[in-house]
């Protein structure tokens, strides 16, 4: 890590980690960063859905100059470790489910759902990762989020609500 970015740079690198996880794991350093994002769905969960959906933008938009910062000082294009897309994106993969009404284990499913797609990478996500910066880290994954939206919504509808 370059050390003039000094106590910004580490802050802007840890939060861009998922708080460290994707710094620290020793292996599948993204699925361990996106962790977080777990949390921020519950945070948000009880909103309405307009708020809901206010929110998952805001924490997309602000994933951009995040992931941008951390690819700078870690100095590798998308680099493993940078996981701000993965995990300030996915609140947008649960956003119309209401995860504040079931079983844990059900959230275990959607976050498998979510990396299993982020991972396989259908079309157009892995075209998408050819722009450079914190853009083109991040919106391959808003649209692997919203695949993965479509994926989380249809087993609620199918397994749960009934």
């Amino acid at each position: 890590m370059d050390s003039k970015n000094g106590f910004f740079g580490k802050c802007c690198l840890f939060l861009a980690s998922g708080f460290g996880l994707g710094l620290v794991a020793p292996f599948a350093p993204g699925t361990f960063g996106s962790l977080p994002g777990v949390a921020f769905a519950y945070l948000i969960a009880p909103f309405p859905l307009a708020a809901r959906i206010f929110f998952a933008g805001l924490l997309a938009l602000a994933a951009i100059p995040l992931c941008g910062k951390a690819e700078k000082i870690l100095g590798i294009k998308d680099d493993g470790r940078i996981a701000a897309d993965e995990w300030m994106l996915f609140p947008i993969a649960t956003i119309l489910v209401p995860i504040e009404t079931l079983p844990w284990w059900w959230m275990a499913v959607f976050f498998a759902v979510v990396r299993a797609i982020d991972i396989i990478k259908p079309f157009p996500c892995r075209q998408l990762q050819a722009i450079h910066g914190g853009f083109g880290i991040v919106i391959d994954d808003f649209v692997a989020n919203l695949y993965s939206l479509a994926a989380n919504y249809a087993i609620f509808l199918y397994f749960i609500k009934q």
